[in-house]
């Protein structure tokens, strides 16, 4: 039992570390990083600062997305609504 736990928790592991890698690729593309970066200041607040002022409010998720789709007082994203939002969880999850 114990040695199925172990393998699901690394196999948890692989996929949550290829999904981190996938969502700063994600920024990446997305023209985030043009002002922004993981934890610092450029034109923008970093990811992680984000991360700290939404984290554990009531649909921060959907507000954040909301407002980078609307574009207001923030450049249009160049990602979709779908990408939006795991940018939006990646970004949370940090």
């Amino acid at each position: 039992m114990r040695s199925i736990t172990i393998a699901v928790a690394a196999a948890f592991a692989i996929v949550v570390s290829g999904t981190v890698g996938a969502s700063e690729d994600l920024a990446k593309s997305s023209g985030c990083m043009a002002c922004h970066a993981m934890d610092a200041k450029k034109m923008g607040p970093s990811f992680k600062d984000v991360s700290a002022k939404y984290k554990g409010k009531a649909d921060t998720a959907s507000v954040l997305a909301a407002k980078l789709n609307e574009a207001k007082g923030h450049p249009k994203v160049k990602a979709g609504a779908g990408d939006v939002g795991t940018l939006v969880k990646w970004m949370l999850s940090l």
